[in-house]
């Protein structure tokens, strides 16, 4: 509306010309003012409206694009291969994503008025001069011919620029984690050099975009400078008398030939404008297409929020796990331990024991659901498992790996973890049963540092127990070695502390720590030949 709300106002200024022309200029004068003033309030008006709408719209499809993403990658098992790097995650839903909005916001609505807006320009001009409207409909169909072409180029080019910044967002995000390895290796400078020779690279293909997007404007301001050119060349002679065909009988007033000088750039602003955004297009493109891909990537083993409308049952007696012939491997690989036999009863207290490294882990993996466990190996309560029970299976489970991370924010956010349900009182409870009530009570600040600076190897195992006494419908514990890299005094601590919080539930802890084994029911032990130590 705003863009053809010119074609009155050029009319307006054109009628003005044509009386001042006659001497007529100051018959008509407050009309022509008040008009001219009134169509560019409403064409200011539908400027700005049309902005904000575009860009409202713009916002609300990248956050639902956001959202679908999330979606995806949190019912993608974290110990699955096929899941992408957390690094090009981050940088398709923060960098990648924000290349949408001035695709969707700037380039389509562009692309609207060249198809309404510049057609009826055409039309307005043919109704005063054929010939005039003839010279734009000449001239309009080579821009976008050579904009395709060099489209083409910038699609690509915008699509290997976003997977350099993918690459290299998700090397740098894996190099800082490893840090202090890497200083302990000196091997800093050499990262250093590969970061750079990275850098590089996504410098050269962002210059390469920006080349082609040049590229693309100089084309259009070739091309309607021409067509503009010819315009005026026309008229001017007309007017003249040195062309005095073109027009529909009879020669063009004053009025009528600046309404189709005025006319003439505007048909070109359309396509001018489109020429301007060209470029967010091929990123905004890129940019959707890398989304879509994380979006539609499904996990091979479901998480709960996959099955979010499946009721949830609350049942909080301990759980019985029998497993069958259980394959300990991680995708289609080698099995890591010969096939898997145990039977654990209810509120059993067991320990797995296995040399470091033999797959254990793997082992607890599997038996939380966190990666496949072919049919009817594995039996939770005599029922076999499968991903429609998986959901309900995990609400029943409490889990505890090697390193539990610690997020940035109070205690209460810690050990709740976004639960719904978990109450105040809940996680004191929790906190005292871990032997952590004393401990933060005496400090002035309930807030934790990220990945656990501040606490001790003893307190962020503690803080783990915490999270998992909070959900008090468990009744299934996996813990993955509980006691590596403590001191003999603090991992005494936690095995009974574990004991003791576990009471009443079936435990299953992956250890080769004798004194842990020792307190368990039972040891299963995993290795060349399976057997069972009492």
């Amino acid at each position: 509306m705003a863009s053809l709300l010119w074609l009155p106002q050029a009319a307006v200024i054109a009628w003005a010309v044509q009386c001042f022309a006659q001497d007529q200029a100051l018959q008509y004068l407050g009309v022509q003012v008040l008009a001219l003033a009134a169509l560019g309030v409403a064409r200011a008006w539908c400027e700005s409206r049309g902005i904000r709408v575009t860009y409202v719209h713009a916002r609300r499809q990248v956050s639902q694009l956001r959202q679908h993403v999330m979606q995806a990658v949190v019912q993608t098992s974290p110990l699955d291969r096929q899941r992408a790097a957390s690094g090009w995650v981050a940088s398709a839903l923060a960098e990648q994503a924000e290349a949408i909005v001035p695709w969707l916001s700037r380039y389509q609505p562009a692309m609207w008025r060249v198809m309404l807006v510049a057609p009826l320009i055409v039309i307005a001009v043919a109704s005063q001069s054929w010939l005039a409207a003839l010279i734009l409909l000449c001239a309009a169909p080579l821009i976008p011919l050579f904009m395709a072409i060099v489209g083409w180029r910038a699609k690509a080019a915008s699509d290997a620029q976003m997977v350099e910044l993918g690459q290299m967002n998700a090397f740098l995000l894996d190099r800082l984690r490893g840090l202090p390895t890497l200083r302990a290796l000196h091997a800093v400078s050499h990262m250093a050099q590969r970061l750079q020779v990275h850098a590089e690279s996504l410098r050269e293909r962002t210059m390469r975009v920006l080349r082609i997007a040049f590229l693309s404007s100089a084309i259009l301001e070739l091309f309607s400078a021409l067509g503009v050119a010819m315009v005026a060349m026309y008229i001017g002679f007309h007017l003249l008398g040195n062309l005095p065909f073109g027009a529909w009988g009879e020669k063009l007033s004053i009025g009528q030939a600046m309404w189709v000088l005025m006319l003439a750039p505007s048909f070109f602003d359309p396509l001018r404008e489109l020429s301007a955004v060209w470029h967010d297009r091929a990123a905004g493109q890129a940019a959707q297409q890398a989304l879509q891909t994380l979006a539609q990537a499904q996990g091979r083993v479901p998480l709960p929020a996959a099955l979010a409308t499946a009721p949830v049952k609350t049942n909080p007696g301990a759980l019985a796990l029998q497993a069958c012939n259980l394959q300990v491997q991680v995708d289609a690989g080698a099995p890591l331990l010969p096939a898997v036999n145990m039977q654990i009863a209810a509120g059993e207290h067991v320990a797995i024991w296995a040399p470091s490294g033999a797959g254990k882990s793997v082992l607890l993996a599997q038996l939380a659901g966190l990666l496949p466990v072919p049919s009817g190996q594995l039996l939770v309560d005599g029922l076999p498992v499968d991903a429609a029970l998986w959901p309900q299976l995990r609400a029943r489970m409490a889990w505890m790996g090697q390193q539990s991370h610690v997020f940035a924010g109070s205690v209460e956010l810690n050990v709740a973890l976004g639960r719904t349900g978990v109450q105040r009182d809940d996680i004191a409870q929790a906190l005292q049963q871990a032997g952590l009530g004393q401990t933060f009570a005496q400090r002035d600040s309930r807030s934790l540092g990220e990945g656990g600076q501040g606490l001790s190897g003893g307190e962020a195992v503690r803080l783990a127990l915490a999270r998992m006494a909070v959900q008090q419908h468990a009744g299934l514990w996996l813990v993955d070695e509980p006691t590596a890299h403590l001191d003999p005094t603090t991992a005494r601590q936690v095995m009974h502390s574990l004991r003791a919080m576990a009471a009443g539930k079936t435990l299953v802890v992956a250890t080769h720590d004798p004194a842990l084994a020792t307190l368990m029911d039972r040891t299963i032990y995993l290795g060349a030949e399976q057997e069972v130590l009492p």
